[in-house]
């Protein structure tokens, strides 16, 4: 008899424009084990994230009636299912407003369907290592439930994306130890950073203003080596 488990299909949503770069990714990425939803305009997409059960959304910037950036807007004020956004722009701001507005992670079009694949496992594999663990983790009054992915700074709860989360374990469960830039970088994109990537710094932007607003728990910058969390005293 075989008693093992079934392995789950992980499915995306591609909320995308194009019907026929649609109907090339579902194919490319059935190949490899992944379902593929399309959604070809921002408010089907939304309605689509916020009701259905995937495991990410790749979301194109310029879309029909919402683009991509309302679309996840909306959907971050009731959702931390990751998302990778898509934009035929060159310029760096769309790729820092898209962070901002609570993207796991960015790609440029026209992109190799292998890097975007990459990016796909990248951000699942790191959502499964941090979900996996039912173990509590706590830095001062700052505490992590790694099982439900829950934050809570002095008994009140505080509300991360993905992202944020993923980086404050990293950060908690390496107390008073410098964390290079490149370590956080593997440890959530499984790649080495670029000199010119400013990820790290918008999403380490926003935990800041989320944690430490009582001054009693800090995440300082070690000037050309990485950060490094300073919990103050647990009430």
């Amino acid at each position: 008899m075989n008693n093992s488990t079934p392995v789950r299909t992980r499915s995306i949503l591609l909320v995308e424009d194009d019907p026929s770069l649609c109907r090339l990714m579902s194919t490319y990425f059935s190949q490899h084990g992944l379902k593929v939803e399309p959604a070809m305009d921002g408010p089907t997409g939304l309605s689509r994230a916020l009701d259905g059960d995937h495991d990410l959304v790749i979301l194109d910037v310029m879309l029909p009636v919402l683009d991509g950036f309302e679309v996840l807007r909306q959907l971050r004020k009731r959702s931390v299912k990751p998302v990778i956004m898509l934009t035929a722009r060159t310029g760096q701001d769309d790729r820092i407003a898209g962070l901002n507005t609570g993207a796991d992670d960015y790609l440029h079009k026209p992109f190799a369907p292998e890097e975007l694949l990459a990016r796909i496992n990248a951000v699942l594999r790191r959502v499964q290592k941090f979900g996996g663990e039912p173990e509590v983790a706590q830095a001062g009054a700052l505490r992590l439930n790694m099982s439900t992915r829950e934050c809570w700074l002095k008994g009140q709860p505080v509300d991360l994306t993905v992202l944020e989360f993923d980086i404050l374990a990293v950060l908690v469960n390496r107390p008073s130890r410098t964390i290079s830039r490149d370590e956080l970088t593997a440890a959530l994109y499984q790649r080495r950073a670029t000199p010119y990537e400013r990820s790290l710094d918008v999403h380490i932007s926003h935990l800041r203003k989320k944690i430490e607003s009582d001054g009693q728990l800090r995440i300082r910058t070690i000037r050309g080596v990485g950060y490094l969390l300073s919990p103050g005293v647990a009430e």
